[in-house]
């Protein structure tokens, strides 16, 4: 079952050749990066090499991977990371209710005399469950597939020690059935909330880069791109709201996916600017912890009608 890897690595959208032509070509595709974070991902698809993102909660770290998956025109196999995760989750299990199936018809025909020839078919492929891991491995197609390790500083360290060794020679050896390697290695994108941190071993098998809250100047520009519907004042108005919430000192300050539900809540509501009743009745929107809401109430709208209209 073993399967020899042609050694290519890396693929890039068609007609794009160089990282400002990715640039442009997320933008087109809703996602509004930087020169430093379109760089980190156009050299991770070119080399071939896993994009380690490291940054807040909602900065926009697993849309990299969704917006990547858009461009090649490639699935996204995604594995969310949690406590106590293991291999079982990760990259294969068998089947153990097929197994049975499969030894009851055997024993109901009897045909389980080649005691040893009958247990060897019990661990065959029919009998795997690929999971996200193996699936990427095991994809085949004209573009690698994009592969999401999501919140991997939520799991294990032994977990963190598996996913180096998969990273390194992007190969899976299964005791049973053999070891198998990726024909063309998937483009991997790792993301990090950083409630830990994570092994400097695996940081080394990654490109990285952190994505921090944007400018005042670019948050309004994410929320232009993403949500059209949205008034010029009104998208600077949530920006300006949003900013200051930062530095408020929340247990859960709100990232940029916030940013953008705050305000398609707002457009679905036909608003065309914040006012202190829109704000109460819309902050479960942006703010997601009762403690938060209640230092936040007042002082989002005295920001607004302080600051923001010069902004």
């Amino acid at each position: 079952m073993s399967k020899a890897a042609t050694g290519r690595r890396g693929a890039l959208p068609p007609g794009v050749s160089r990282s400002l032509e990715l640039q442009e070509r997320l933008r087109e595709a809703g996602y509004l990066a930087d020169e430093g974070l379109s760089t980190a991902i156009f050299l991770a698809m070119k080399l071939g090499r896993p994009l380690f993102l490291e940054g807040e909660a909602g900065v926009g770290k697993t849309e990299v991977g969704k917006v990547v998956s858009r461009l090649l025109d490639t699935p996204l196999i995604r594995l969310q990371c949690y406590e106590g995760i293991d291999v079982n989750q990760a990259v294969y299990e068998w089947d153990y209710a097929r197994q049975l199936l499969h030894i009851r018809t055997a024993e109901a025909l009897g045909t389980t005399e080649d005691r040893e020839r009958f247990e060897d078919e019990l661990y065959t492929r029919q009998f795997l469950v690929s999971r996200p891991l193996l699936q990427a491995l095991e994809h085949r197609g004209e573009s690698p597939p994009v592969l999401l390790i999501d919140e991997v500083d939520r799991a294990d360290d032994e977990f963190e020690a598996f996913l180096l060794e998969i990273l390194s020679d992007f190969a899976i050896t299964i005791p049973e059935v053999g070891t198998i390697t990726a024909e063309r290695p998937p483009v991997a994108v790792l993301t990090s909330n950083r409630t830990r941190e994570v092994h400097d071993a695996l940081k080394r098998r990654c490109l990285y880069f952190y994505i921090d809250h944007p400018s005042l100047e670019r948050e309004v520009e994410i929320v232009r791109l993403r949500v059209p519907g949205a008034e010029e004042n009104l998208a600077r108005q949530v920006a300006v709201a949003v900013q200051g919430l930062r530095n408020m000192n929340l247990y859960k300050p709100p990232g940029v996916a916030e940013t953008l539900d705050w305000t398609e809540a707002l457009v679905a509501l036909g608003a065309k600017e914040l006012d202190e009743a829109l704000i109460e009745a819309t902050l479960g929107s942006v703010v997601k912890y009762r403690e938060d809401q209640q230092r936040a109430l007042g002082g989002v709208f005295n920001l607004l009608t302080g600051g923001a209209g010069g902004a």
